[in-house]
């Protein structure tokens, strides 16, 4: 099964749909062509208004060649906890999770832990497992991408002292109590609210 977020609605590549939901449109994979059509409207600017469930005999071959037109980024990051609190920041307006780009030949835990040591001016936190694997869909300067991400929790025993990383659009960085999570809930996104609750059910779960 896949979960790939196009903007801000979930797209679900699966084998069997389960219970039919009444705010759900189920496609299936012979329509190939129309789903592609729905999943570029995005870089137009036309929402997918409701979640989409394409049921195929090969959720791996469907992922593929539904966004072979797409450029694929891999990036890890992940959830710090030092004692009670854990590690959000704050970019673009909306609450996030640490995370960025993988460089060239660069491991998803080498490239996590590198890129919250640099959003968020920390030094060495430590990987405990892996909390998921997400996909989401943007474009940049035209182009459309989808980003595969590793998200790890990881443990912290260092200075609680941050720094915001200015150059990346990172406005705060923030410790959080785990019960005031609804205060991350209330201004993110929806793939990475996926994340917070994985990571607050204690669940592992990979796409």
């Amino acid at each position: 099964m896949y979960k790939v977020f196009i903007d801000n609605t979930p797209l679900y590549i699966v084998e069997e749909h389960g219970e039919i939901l009444p705010n759900a449109v189920y496609i299936h994979s012979e329509n190939i062509l129309g789903i592609q059509q729905a999943i570029f409207a995005f870089s137009k600017k036309v929402k997918l208004a409701c979640p989409v469930y394409v049921v195929t005999d090969n959720p791996e071959s469907t992922f593929a060649k539904l966004f072979s037109g797409f450029d694929f980024i891999e990036a890890a990051g992940g959830i710090v906890q030092r004692e009670d609190r854990y590690l959000f920041i704050k970019r673009n307006g909306f609450w996030d999770i640490p995370k960025g780009k993988l460089d060239e030949g660069e491991t998803p835990e080498i490239g996590a832990v590198r890129e919250i040591e640099e959003e968020c001016g920390i030094m060495n936190p430590t990987i405990d497992k892996l909390i998921t694997v997400t996909y989401h869909t943007y474009k940049l300067k035209g182009k459309p991408k989808i980003k595969k991400t590793y998200w790890y929790a990881l443990n912290y025993d260092g200075p609680k002292e941050i720094v915001a990383q200015a150059e990346e659009g990172i406005t705060k960085v923030k410790w959080f109590k785990k019960t005031e999570f609804d205060k991350i809930r209330a201004k993110t996104f929806n793939s990475i609210l996926d994340v917070v609750e994985t990571y607050a059910n204690d669940v592992k779960s990979v796409y």
